[in-house]
């Protein structure tokens, strides 16, 4: 994951109605915490932290840019309004290079299983510890050609040098049955059909 250079200005108002001036000004308020320092309360330009959002996933780590210094920060929580969908608030991690960190990573699943199966997906994402500068976008994970009866683990999934599982060893990733036949489909509505009979009798 590449690093990114993002202009931070510290607020001085707090409150509601102080975020609400922020995000109206086209910025986005955030706080600066870890290291056991006195959180930093932030103002961050929201077009561009939203592009390095879409650009490189969740776990992007920033090169906060302050009147006289820089500041290295793990993205940890992206708070978005439930029904118009703009960023309102950030949570940042103070981090350093070499240091170590716990982070939730996308799961990516391609091709296509055994030809008659059915895929069941348990784990969209898993917790890794990584090297803060190299924190991967996704952990990929092939089923293509994997037969009925096959279960994926996430000790089975083959992460990137350095990083370690954090995730349950033996949670259950994803699943590959036997898909059911149309006569066994057919069984069971036809099953159904008549247990509705009876309970209408």
């Amino acid at each position: 994951m590449s690093e990114v250079r993002l202009a931070a200005e510290q607020r001085t108002e707090f409150g509601k109605g102080a975020a609400r001036r922020t995000r109206r000004a086209g910025k986005i308020p955030a706080v600066l915490y870890g290291h056991g320092s006195d959180p930093k309360h932030l103002a961050l330009p929201a077009l561009e932290f939203a592009r390095v959002v879409r650009e490189h996933g969740q776990n992007a780590v920033l090169t906060l840019a302050f009147e006289g210094g820089n500041e290295l920060a793990l993205t940890k929580t992206v708070t978005t309004h439930p029904i118009k969908n703009y960023i309102e608030h950030v949570d940042l991690l103070l981090v350093q290079r070499g240091e170590k960190v716990t982070v939730e990573v996308p799961l990516v699943i391609s091709g296509e299983p055994a030809s008659g199966t059915l895929l069941t997906q348990d784990l969209s994402t898993i917790q890794i510890e990584s090297d803060a500068m190299n924190i991967p976008d996704q952990i990929e994970l092939s089923i293509a050609g994997v037969a009925a009866g096959t279960q994926i683990h996430a000790s089975d999934l083959t992460l990137p040098d350095g990083a370690v599982l954090i995730t349950d060893a033996d949670a259950l990733v994803v699943a590959v049955n036997e898909a059911p036949s149309a006569a066994q489909l057919e069984g069971d509505d036809t099953g159904a059909e008549a247990s509705e009979a009876t309970e209408e009798s």
